[in-house]
């Protein structure tokens, strides 16, 4: 078992989640590809499933493998494949965040514009 982050954290990317993983399992890649969407991702090899990162995400974009909603089904495949896509030096366990601290009514539109609603 591990943990997904979903589309929902698209151009979100705040970094509280990153900031409680006990291991450091939770990146930021660090150079452009257009393959991937500009959010974080959980290196599945490297997740000991401790849910520390879920109630801490205010986007509400990660879930535990066997419950990632239909809907964002393939985010699973994607947050496995980016780490054998691209090389450790290509990531961060210090990302930037892009948004913090969202409105309640930014985290419903980020959701209706994923489809998630």
């Amino acid at each position: 078992m591990t943990w997904v982050i979903t589309r929902l954290c698209a151009d979100c990317q705040d970094t509280a989640c990153v900031k409680v993983c006990p291991v450091d399992c939770i990146y930021g890649l660090t150079v452009e590809d257009s393959n991937y969407r500009k959010q974080l991702f959980i290196n599945p090899d490297e997740c000991i499933n401790c849910s520390a990162c879920e109630p801490e995400c205010p986007w509400g974009a990660i879930f535990e493998d066997s419950e990632v909603p239909a809907i964002f089904s393939e985010d699973t495949e994607i947050n496995a494949q980016i780490f054998n896509e691209h090389s450790p030096q290509e990531f961060t366990t210090t990302p930037k965040p892009i948004k913090e601290n969202p409105t309640p009514q930014e985290i419903e539109e980020n959701k209706r514009k994923w489809g998630y609603l």
